[in-house]
């Protein structure tokens, strides 16, 4: 039997996912979350065959998650759902550790499939990615992201400055005071040459740390 958790911020994909899943013989949903955080509490917790995550949910996004979720369980594998099929968020998962990623409009269809071939240790990717992003991931794998500058704090303070959490809020979240949020916000804008929130805000959307509603 392949146990499976399924992280997705919206309720009914988590519903509609567990419905397919749960028609499989092999194959059982023990699981979900909402957010990232609470998806790498729980693989840490239960330790997945296979983790079903959503690349855009609040607080922590798929990518950061699917970092945390391969150091809490390595035998935890991550497929990564998405309705993005652009080369900059595949190669950001399968960088983070994603054993397979599959397109959301391809789900239904798909995702049985998908979770038996990244359980025994297969990359999966959905059949609508093209030829054309597979090659660009391969040339991508030599160039430098601007995220590449930030390190696992930046990161995951970008993402809740960009979702509208003031440092307040955020320093409560990670542990922090205010005033080491606002230094690490500072050090980060000067590393990615952005010299005003909008445009955090508008970096966060473009390389998929969060999404607009």
């Amino acid at each position: 039997m392949i146990h499976v958790l399924l992280a997705d911020d919206h309720s009914i994909v988590r519903d509609g996912l567990r419905a397919l899943l749960d028609a499989e013989s092999d194959i059982r949903v023990t699981g979900d979350a909402a957010n990232g955080r609470e998806a790498v509490r729980l693989a840490r917790q239960l330790h997945p065959d296979v983790m079903i995550m959503d690349i855009a949910m609040p607080e922590m996004n798929g990518i950061e998650a699917t970092r945390s979720v391969r150091e809490v369980s390595p035998s935890t594998q991550v497929l990564i759902l998405s309705m993005h099929s652009t080369i900059e968020h595949v190669f950001r998962a399968l960088n983070a550790g994603a054993s397979g990623y599959l397109l959301k409009d391809s789900a239904g269809g798909e995702v049985a499939d998908a979770v038996r071939a990244v359980h025994a240790r297969r990359r999966y990717l959905s059949q609508k990615i093209s030829s054309a992003t597979l090659d660009a991931y391969v040339f991508e794998r030599h160039r430098a992201s601007p995220l590449d500058r930030l390190n696992p704090r930046e990161r995951q303070i970008l993402q809740l400055v960009s979702e509208g959490k003031s440092s307040a809020e955020a320093a409560a979240m990670l542990f922090l005071s205010p005033k080491t949020v606002d230094a690490y916000r500072s050090r980060m804008m000067q590393k990615l040459e952005i010299g005003d929130l909008p445009g955090l805000v508008k970096f966060a959307i473009q390389h998929g740390i969060t999404q607009l509603e």
